[in-house]
């Protein structure tokens, strides 16, 4: 089947997927090329400035390459329930001399702003995550010779995607580390296999599929690929390559022995998303309101500071359920060793 992955000449199957926050760099993304893949940009949280930026950098070692933007998709948080869990968050932030909001940020991540940026200066591929896109502005990047590509989590937003044009999905599992890319976060859709999922989102749409989530052994890659995916997209097994950006509190705490498993929260950002297990995760997931991207903005500089000071117990360890898998070396060299059983 040709997809607009072979069309580009992807010549392995592994794609490095887009991890906001710090992790997903430019040498990643060079590195992913150097293997005979390609790496995504994460646009999240980051300025359209930034992202020329970063997009520049990119240019300057490879063509083929994709950026990653999230759709506003608010889950507007209760004005009492914010009140009271920023007096938590207070409390904690207080030890680093920090005040943090009292009142909800509502924002949109830039959204026109960075699309505006993708139409006139277009990159090979655009995926959205959080939320879908309108036709229009799907339509406008494909004119503009880009591919685009919908983040979903179930066959019903696989419809939905394909019927505002999108030309591949993102097939996302609940076993995926970091944000859940559901269209309805107060509603998650039930866990299921990946490749499960992909079979019956194939049967539901004819779009073709990168598979995504908890991917981080050879034998897992090979699994999705025979199961009709026309590539995997692997993140946590990248954050502690040599590329990656993420704090060296992430990194340690993906090889400590003391954490021991991962779980879905909505602590650090009123979204779901899944990370190790630590305290702050303990303390605070009961109290927790949803509310994406107040509770993110709420919790941020608390989790920045926490990271700058050694203390994994107040970071957002994101991570996929194949953590244990996460190894040092060249992205290149990882993403070679996951293609391997294809």
């Amino acid at each position: 089947m040709t997809t607009p992955l072979s069309t580009l000449g992807l010549a392995l199957p592994v794609i490095a997927a887009p991890m906001s926050g710090g992790p997903s760099t430019p040498a990643m993304v060079h590195a992913a090329s150097d293997a005979g893949g390609f790496g995504f940009l994460a646009a999240g949280y980051k300025t359209p400035d930034a992202l020329a930026a970063e997009i520049a950098a990119v240019r300057a070692r490879t063509s083929v390459f994709g950026v990653n933007v999230f759709v506003p998709n608010r889950t507007h948080v209760d004005a009492g329930a914010y009140r009271a869990y920023a007096s938590l968050m207070q409390h904690e932030a207080d030890r680093f001399g920090l005040t943090l909001p009292a009142e909800p940020i509502e924002d949109d991540d830039c959204f026109a702003a960075k699309v505006d940026l993708l139409v006139s200066d277009p990159v090979p591929l655009v995926s959205f995550t959080f939320g879908l896109p309108d036709g229009a502005v799907v339509q406008a990047l494909k004119a503009a010779g880009t591919t685009v590509i919908q983040t979903v989590t179930s066959a019903a937003e696989a419809a939905q995607a394909a019927d505002v044009g999108v030309d591949m999905l993102a097939v996302q599992s609940r076993d995926a580390g970091g944000h859940s890319g559901t269209l309805t976060p107060d509603r998650p859709p039930p866990p299921q296999p990946l490749t499960e999922l992909i079979a019956q989102i194939r049967a539901t749409v004819g779009l073709p599929v990168i598979a995504a989530g908890g991917l981080a052994t050879a034998t897992q890659v090979a699994e999705v690929i025979h199961a009709g995916a026309a590539a995997a997209m692997v993140g946590t097994a990248l954050l502690r390559a040599d590329e990656s950006g993420a704090s060296s509190t992430h990194q340690a705490a993906l090889t400590d022995p003391r954490r021991t498993e991962t779980v879905v929260t909505r602590a650090f950002s009123g979204r779901p998303a899944r990370g190790l297990r630590n305290t702050f995760i303990d303390t605070y997931e009961s109290r927790a309101p949803l509310g994406y991207p107040a509770i993110h903005h709420l919790t941020s500089p608390l989790r920045k500071a926490a990271a700058a000071a050694g203390e994994p117990d107040l970071v957002h360890l994101w991570a996929g359920t194949g953590y244990r898998h996460a190894a040092g070396g060249s992205t290149s060299q990882i993403l070679r060793g996951l293609a391997g059983a294809v």
